[in-house]
């Protein structure tokens, strides 16, 4: 039975509604990991490493999808919930038009800067060639990326998370059976292509799976469809846009500051350990994108309902939702966290187990880092609690706590003291200043939203 956004949400309707969003942020990270899955093991570490290093540059770009997404979604459900369906739908438009021109000209940006940031990363000889190189046939499909993420979010507020699913897991299977496809004729085209230059295959397989990504929606909703929104006319909507931008500041934070963050982490590790930091790190991340997908899937899909219940001014289902989302969160903590000191060893191994020293470095360092899973979910969700409320510049705000000033004063501090220890534990004293951060925003503005 389909679940509407108007309903009363038990916690086994809430699981329903949110676990399609859930499984695809999990997909797609998934899917992402595979490019470092076989870039390691087939072309080395040094490509490995260059991938790691331009990833940062990538992610930054395409931080319009996340924002547009995210903010415009919360503008679109609460303005279904106020009962205007057709000034929501043309909300929808106008942000869905503003992302691929926008998404043009980031991919050409990213394209022609991608050797100069390269550089300013400290990549030099093949390093800088294989970042280069992976970076260019990346940013062809920047603008199918950033639609894909802007209709993940909208997927959710048309009521249909399930068909949200489908298409991730079709653009998650396209990558991986192309990076199988490309990988098995290794030993055939062996002599005629240099070992690092096999991630340029990576990255070819990712460009087909996002153009599936972001084209198959964009085909769903400019056709007739039983959603409340299909693409067509609109107007220039400045007060929307400015609107947007402002609600989903926190994401377009989170990611830009995350860019930085990562590039930040590259350099002390470089610094400290040399390429195998680099190359231990993107292991890390990896995997660690694959666990805090949970999160931003569990808030991608709760927080249109949060949004239609605000606009609907329906204050007791908002401390439902609010108390239900802080048990989640915080129960799936625990579970995460000894969940992931029980797979460090064979994750490790699986991605670096070819050289003994990173497999150490990789797996000691993800133990440190996962304790971060303890307090990381409380976060993430009340940075996009705020933006489903519209309240941009508090999501903001704890996001660029969390991600600019926490983490990155905490990566400049903590190795004088502790070496690389230092680096990996970083994140963590980062989140635990987050969380008294949140939890003092949550207390102040409960007589504003009345979800206390």
């Amino acid at each position: 039975m389909k679940i509407k956004l108007s309903e009363h949400f038990t916690y086994h309707k809430l699981l329903r509604f949110v676990f399609p969003s859930i499984v695809m942020m999990i997909f797609t990270s998934i899917y992402g990991v595979v490019d470092g899955l076989f870039v390691s093991n087939y072309a080395g570490k040094t490509a490995f490493a260059a991938i790691n290093l331009i990833m940062p540059f990538i992610m930054a770009l395409s931080a319009l999808g996340f924002m547009v997404g995210t903010g415009g979604s919360a503008i679109v459900a609460k303005t279904l919930g106020e009962g205007k369906e057709k000034e929501a739908n043309r909300y929808f438009s106008m942000l869905i038009y503003l992302t691929i021109f926008g998404g043009i000209v980031l991919s050409i940006l990213g394209i022609l800067l991608a050797r100069p940031v390269s550089i300013a990363l400290g990549a030099s000889g093949d390093l800088l060639d294989y970042c280069t190189l992976y970076g260019r046939i990346t940013f062809l499909s920047l603008t199918p990326f950033m639609l894909q993420n802007v209709f993940q979010c909208f997927f959710v507020t048309a009521e249909k998370p399930k068909l949200g699913l489908l298409v991730v897991v079709l653009a998650g299977v396209t990558n991986m059976v192309l990076e199988e496809v490309f990988f098995s004729s290794r030993p055939s085209l062996i002599s005629s292509i240099p070992d690092g230059e096999w991630q340029s295959f990576a990255a070819i397989a990712t460009v087909c799976g996002e153009c599936i990504g972001g084209f198959v929606p964009l085909i769903y909703f400019a056709a007739k469809n039983s959603s409340p929104f299909r693409l067509g006319k609109t107007k220039w909507y400045p007060f929307i846009l400015k609107k947007t931008c402002a609600n989903g500041s926190s994401e377009l934070m989170t990611n830009l500051s995350s860019s930085i963050v990562n590039t930040l982490f590259n350099f002390q590790l470089m610094r400290f350990v040399g390429e195998n930091g680099v190359a231990a790190y993107g292991t890390i991340m990896y995997v660690n994108f694959i666990f805090v997908a949970i999160y931003f899937g569990y808030s991608i899909g709760s927080a249109p309902i949060v949004s239609y219940h605000y606009g609907a001014q329906n204050h007791k289902e908002l401390k439902n939702l609010l108390n239900k989302s802080l048990r989640f969160t915080g129960i799936c903590g625990i579970f995460m966290f000894i969940l992931a000191q029980l797979i460090a060893t064979p994750l490790a191994r699986i991605f670096v187990g070819y050289d003994v020293d990173l497999f150490e470095l990789t797996r000691h360092g993800f133990r440190i880092y996962c304790t971060t899973f303890l307090v990381c979910g409380l976060n993430i969700y009340g940075s996009s609690f705020f933006t489903a409320l519209n309240n941009g510049l508090l999501s903001a705000l704890i996001s660029f706590l969390r991600t600019l000033v926490f983490q990155v004063s905490a990566v400049l501090i903590l190795p004088i003291f502790f070496a690389i220890d230092g680096i990996w534990s970083s994140v963590l004293l980062a989140e635990l200043l987050t969380l008294v951060v949140t939890a003092i925003c949550i207390i102040k503005k409960r007589s504003r939203y009345h979800y206390f």
